[in-house]
């Protein structure tokens, strides 16, 4: 990556073994059952896309431990490409522990403006995805349920809890009260 990343993480754990986990994030067909359909070349180097959304190259691929891929949305120029690393690790006899981390190169004005949370809200709804997968439910319709009361509450709560990160680690609080309603709005705009 070129220039200073900004680095969100994110860690979980979930009641299924870790190869079930692997396997979930890593099978095209097992992925578009709780997040989005994947194509491409799944092996170090190639190449992959997720259905209206990000794509990009995969780095390194240790199962059932390692995943690194680089994520870009759109047309990249090499300081729009970002990092997205999972690792996973047992924790008890069927528990498996999740730590994901996204490491961006961000735009100060665009960073100003949303903060950790611009990615951070996105990766909570992907992660409980994956979690309601593991319990056998789905949100259904990713689009559809994004727009009811329920995924408007996570949305904003998520947004709200960035912001404390945000705050945490030393931001402004001006600043962070910005960037938790840009956010929000972004994510779960006012129902017209």
């Amino acid at each position: 990556m070129a220039g200073e990343a900004r680095t969100i993480t994110l860690s979980r754990t979930y009641d299924a073994e870790i190869e079930d986990v692997w396997e979930a994030l890593t099978d095209p067909e097992r992925l578009k059952r709780w997040f989005l359909p994947v194509s491409g070349d799944f092996r170090v180097g190639g190449k992959y896309q997720i259905e209206g959304n990000a794509g990009g190259e995969i780095l390194v691929c240790e199962a059932p431990t390692l995943l690194k891929i680089t994520w870009v949305m759109g047309v990249p120029a090499e300081s729009d490409i970002n990092e997205v690393s999972v690792r996973l690790s047992t924790k008890g006899d069927e528990e498996t522990h999740l730590e994901l981390e996204h490491a961006a190169t961000v735009d100060p004005n665009m960073w100003g403006q949303f903060g950790p949370g611009a990615v951070g809200v996105g990766w909570d709804l992907t992660l409980l995805g994956l979690g309601l997968h593991f319990q056998g439910q789905s949100v259904g319709d990713p689009n559809a349920w994004q727009s009811t009361p329920e995924a408007r509450a996570f949305m904003t709560r998520s947004s709200t809890l960035w912001g404390g990160a945000h705050l945490a680690a030393g931001a402004d609080a001006a600043e962070v009260e910005a960037a938790v309603h840009n956010t929000t709005q972004f994510y779960a705009p006012d129902p017209a």
